[in-house]
């Protein structure tokens, strides 16, 4: 209903100023949590109704999550444009391109929904994807407008707690606006809602200032990006991202079409568990800064594999709607502990001069990864059903489990030559004492 976008958008606005009583950030921190779900609203909506419109529009079974697939393929082909225009016009002129890309790729959607016309719908799709790689950036803009490093993952769980309103607009915006404009199966009107939230965001961007990020002269030449991906620190990082971001798009693309098509489950049945699970992704975000505070970052990152254990446990079990919105749910905390480790993780890999070139690879390596699975997922999903989704998803959970355990062993190592070091400058110091 109308009134169900209203309050969301109300919320956002008390969060908006109730947060920065609780945090004192930069303006653009804040800036960015109010306009990051106004464009982030986009991608629930293709991932609710991609597949159903596709399938109303005749596509083929096996093709029906294309307009999925084809977003993600955007948000991979982007990623590396996307971080080299930051890099050359600035943060604030790279994001109105993505916002632009966005807003015209609303519009291309709605005539597809008009006409009925499904390679329409991908081109539509795609170009959101595209202008994802840009919102995506926006937590890197994050991260560059705050000066001490320790702030970073209380600048992401803010920056992915807005989120949680995306989760809840776009699937509302879906539904509710699904008949403002007559369309052969719908639609058309949800896409028109959203071009209008592309150009607030765009409004309220205008406020946005680059960040000034400052480079040592001590740091040297940039290093070679063939060396900045050999590190261990860049490996547990892209792999925890990469693999939490797949799996979860994986099973995420697969649920709409085995709920809605395969099990017959009521559309509102099906937005419910979109919605719950695209706030899952999110809502852990109000105290995961505490919990790295507590626990430490391979500890998240070993919590969330486990809970994609869980995951395949629940999603096995059966096929009912609590079945679906537990598994959903969990997946989504689980991505929200991975994703998180992955981006906190990533800066310590590359020096401020570097940073563009590693994000660019950062976001290419985790969105060609998502898009695989995507495609992946209705193909599997029409040939052997939704239990053979979920199983092979496996073998990834235990990929996972293995770099866990080598973040473990690496953050030992670090920790047993940092007390060997303090010891010998402590034998030094009484060897010196005892001397004089």
């Amino acid at each position: 209903m109308l009134i169900n976008i209203f309050i969301t958008l109300a919320l956002l606005l008390l969060s908006f100023f109730g947060l920065q009583r609780l945090f004192t950030l930069p303006k653009n921190v804040w800036l960015l949590f109010l306009v990051q779900p106004l464009v982030m609203a986009a991608s629930p909506v293709i991932v609710f109704i991609g597949g159903i419109l596709a399938t109303s529009m005749g596509a083929d079974p096996a093709l029906v999550t294309l307009p999925v697939t084809m977003m993600i393929l955007g948000v991979a082909s982007g990623a590396i444009p996307a971080a080299l225009l930051a890099k050359n016009k600035g943060r604030r002129f790279a994001t109105f391109t993505g916002f632009t890309l966005g807003f015209s790729g609303t519009l291309v959607a709605m005539f597809a929904a008009l006409n009925a016309h499904f390679e329409l719908l991908i081109l539509a799709s795609f170009l959101l994807g595209i202008s994802t790689a840009f919102t995506q950036q926006l937590r890197f803009a994050a991260i560059e407008s705050v000066s001490n490093r320790n702030e970073v993952p209380t600048v992401l769980s803010i920056l992915m707690l807005s989120g949680i309103f995306s989760a809840f607009l776009g699937p509302e915006i879906a539904v509710t606006a699904k008949d403002w404009l007559s369309s052969p199966h719908g639609y058309a009107g949800s896409f028109l809602f959203l071009s209008g939230l592309f150009l607030l965001a765009m409004l309220l961007m205008l406020n946005f200032t680059n960040p000034e990020v400052t480079t040592s002269d001590n740091q040297g030449e940039a290093r070679p990006l063939s060396e900045i991906i050999k590190q261990p620190i860049f490996i547990i990082a892209i792999l925890s991202a990469a693999i939490g971001f797949a799996l979860m798009s994986y099973l995420m693309t697969a649920t709409p079409l085995s709920m809605h098509k395969l099990h017959s489950h009521s559309l509102n049945d099906t937005k419910w568990v979109i919605q719950s699970h695209i706030a899952a992704m999110f809502i852990p975000s109000l105290f995961t800064a505490l919990l790295v505070k507590r626990i430490g970052l391979k500890n998240l990152m070993l919590a969330g594999t486990i809970i994609y254990a869980v995951v395949t446990v629940i999603a096995l079990s059966g096929e009912q709607v609590m079945h679906y919105w537990w598994a959903l749910i969990l997946l989504g905390i689980g991505w929200n502990f991975l994703f998180l480790t992955g981006t906190s993780l990533l800066p310590q890999s590359y020096q401020a001069s570097e940073r563009h070139k590693v994000q660019a690879i950062n976001d290419f390596i985790i969105f060609g990864f998502q898009a695989i699975a995507s495609l992946m997922a209705g193909w599997i999903l029409f040939k052997a059903g939704w239990h053979v989704v979920v199983l092979t998803g496996l073998p990834f959970i235990v990929i996972l489990f293995v770099v866990s355990w080598f973040y473990f062993k690496k953050e030992r190592e670090k920790t047993n030559q940092s007390s060997a070091t303090k010891a010998t400058a402590l034998n030094a110091k009484q060897k010196s004492q005892v001397s004089s």
